[in-house]
């Protein structure tokens, strides 16, 4: 989908061709002495249009324009929030296999972070998943143009919404992949990919290198499968190479069965999902390759299946970490933290400024959270503060979830220096604790994304979560070195 923001207002919406015009009306709406300006005042005045947000008036062919469907939308107070779903309703009444290019324009002048949540919003309105179809229909929308009487206030925040959406939309892409078609093989290659574009390197490591380096916690999850290991290594480019990096770390359990500890049969089939914080590092990647920030940005994939075979771990198992802690698995489905302590301590080298890990890590988060903010649990308060805050910019929400050394208790055990679950009590705060233990040298956060990296049931797909947060935070730390 290509995008463009054009200098224009009422007026000149009125007279551009388009499929559709979305026209977005905040609560304090002054009309102009235009026709289109003046419909507006009408349906306001007679109580046909509410300016709240998402209440909508649909027209078809009006004289006022040149669009053959027209739909005027409230958007509030005009926050980013309020546009989001203004959009969301509107898109929901245009869409079509005949929308080919959509006009959204501002009734008023539009606020930064209100451009942004349009373009986050349609393209998140019309996002297609096609790969595994034999007749794939894909998104038919071509172009999306935004109307703003102050464009070139806005033209910034209009890129950055763009890059945030390739990355976003390549994150969803390889989520929604079954697990046949996002092997870590594939993803190995997927980042690979990556690596052709601008300041962006990759090295991609095997089981002979990862058993090498001593990673020992990470082998013991793949070693119940066939499929070979993979640890990816992104280098984002973006400043002098005396400049520390900030190091993501994703997650990349391509399949989780649960191990010999098996999740039950139903719903068993969105354990795809689980490789969701890998896919918003790759993501990343994509967004920082089009937005080309002055920072340095290291990726870190830790790819591989949670399965069943002859040589599965197994309950009681001790294995020894990349770090020489040793670790009773107490519980094989709790893998995730098994494949991120050793990526932790490989993040040692780099010496970075932050690590942030990002993984889809406990059904836990899911209750305490459930599908609307990620958790987000940090070592340190200025760390906490620019994530939440990323987050909300963004609107990819986040919430900070404690980290008292108390929770630390549950995981101590007499056969080895820690277990790796507790009991059920308080469950993502103590698979962070787990982390903790392996993120000591550097300033470090956890999202936890169970809740919020794909949807369920009718909507069942993946969000692209939390590339937004991820890209925002990134280009805060860019804007402030």
């Amino acid at each position: 989908m290509n995008f463009e923001l054009k200098p224009i207002g009422l007026v000149g919406a009125s007279t551009e061709k388009s499929d559709a015009l979305i026209v977005l009306v905040p609560q304090d709406f002054k009309a102009g002495k235009d026709d289109l300006s003046v419909l507006v005042a009408q349906a306001i005045k007679s109580s046909d249009l509410e300016t709240k947000p998402g209440k909508l008036l649909a027209l078809y062919k009006p004289v006022q324009a040149n669009a053959a469907r027209v739909v005027l939308v409230g958007i509030g107070s005009g926050s980013p929030r309020d546009v989001r779903t203004a959009v969301l309703a509107a898109v929901g009444v245009v869409k079509s296999p005949s929308l080919k290019k959509l006009l959204v324009c501002f009734a008023a002048p539009a606020l930064e972070e209100a451009v942004r949540a349009v373009v986050l919003a349609v393209a998140d309105a019309t996002y297609v998943y096609t790969h595994t179809k034999s007749k794939p229909e894909g998104r038919t929308l071509g172009k999306l143009l935004v109307g703003a009487s102050n464009a070139t206030e806005v033209q910034a925040s209009f890129d950055h919404a763009v890059g945030i959406v390739a990355g976003a939309e390549l994150a969803k892409e390889w989520a929604n992949r079954p697990a046949n078609h996002a092997t870590p093989t594939l993803l190995g290659q997927a980042a690979q990919e990556l690596a052709k574009l601008p300041k962006i390197t990759c090295e991609v490591l095997g089981p002979k290198e990862v058993a090498k380096l001593g990673m020992g916690s990470f082998m013991a999850v793949a070693q119940g499968s066939d499929q070979p290991l993979r640890f990816i290594v992104l280098h984002y480019n973006g400043a002098a190479k005396t400049q520390a990096p900030t190091v993501l770390i994703g997650k990349g359990i391509t399949f989780d069965c649960g191990g010999i500890s098996i999740k039950p049969a139903p719903e068993m089939d969105e354990m795809k999902f689980d490789m969701s914080g890998a896919a918003s590092v790759l993501g990343t990647f994509k967004s920082l390759a089009v937005l080309k920030p002055n920072i340095n940005v290291v990726g870190l994939i830790a790819a591989c299946e949670n399965l069943i075979n002859g040589q599965a771990v197994k309950p009681g198992d001790v294995v020894t970490s990349m770090s020489g802690q040793t670790i009773e698995i107490l519980n094989t489905d709790a893998e995730g933290r098994l494949v991120l302590c050793d990526a932790l301590t490989y993040a040692e080298r780099f010496k970075p400024t932050a690590v942030v890990d990002i993984a889809t890590l406990t059904g836990a988060c899911v209750i305490a959270l459930g599908g609307v903010r990620s958790g987000l649990f940090a070592s340190q308060d200025d760390l906490a503060k620019a994530l939440y805050a990323a987050g909300e910019a963004a609107q990819d929400l986040c919430w900070r979830m404690p980290l008292d050394e108390d929770y630390a208790e549950g995981l101590k055990t007499s056969f080895a220096d820690v277990a790796n679950v507790a009991g059920r009590a308080g469950g993502s705060i103590t698979a962070a604790k787990f982390l903790q233990r392996f993120a000591e040298k550097f300033p470090w956060a956890h999202l936890d994304i169970a809740g919020t990296a794909w949807k369920s049931g009718a909507a069942k797909g993946a969000t692209g979560r939390p590339v937004g947060l991820l890209v925002e935070y990134l280009m805060s730390q860019a804007r402030n070195t």
